[in-house]
């Protein structure tokens, strides 16, 4: 399997495992100016945008540490661009963190604070 076919295999668990929570799913692997949004899901009036990760063993640090400054600013930027393009201004915004380390799920809500952009 190559890296693509996990990335997509482990999409597909994490975007399982969120309609199991009551999550709405709306948009998979959209492509912006700036980057790309894994997953995309409502959960009442807020729209998630979900970044999935998936590390086999935690030798080389957890999913979550892949997750850095510049990788925030392109999903950020990117879900900025989704909610202008699809009109959706008027509602609430999260954005989460699907991990997948040593294959234990975990989710990471408000993996990016409005207060604390700083880019």
């Amino acid at each position: 399997m190559n890296k693509r076919q996990k990335g997509t295999l482990y999409e597909t668990k994490a975007l399982e495992f969120l309609r199991l929570k009551g999550l709405k799913f709306l948009d998979r692997n959209i492509r912006g100016t700036y980057g790309e949004v894994d997953l995309i899901f409502t959960d009442e009036n807020t729209l998630v945008f979900v970044e999935v990760k998936y590390r086999r063993t935690t030798n080389f640090g957890f999913g979550a540490e892949a997750v850095d400054k510049r990788k925030v600013k392109r999903i950020y930027l990117t879900a900025m661009e989704y909610i202008w393009n699809n009109k959706l201004e008027d509602m609430d915004v999260r954005f989460d963190l699907i991990s997948f380390d040593n294959w234990e799920l975990k989710w990471t809500r408000n993996i990016i604070w409005g207060d604390s952009f700083e880019f």
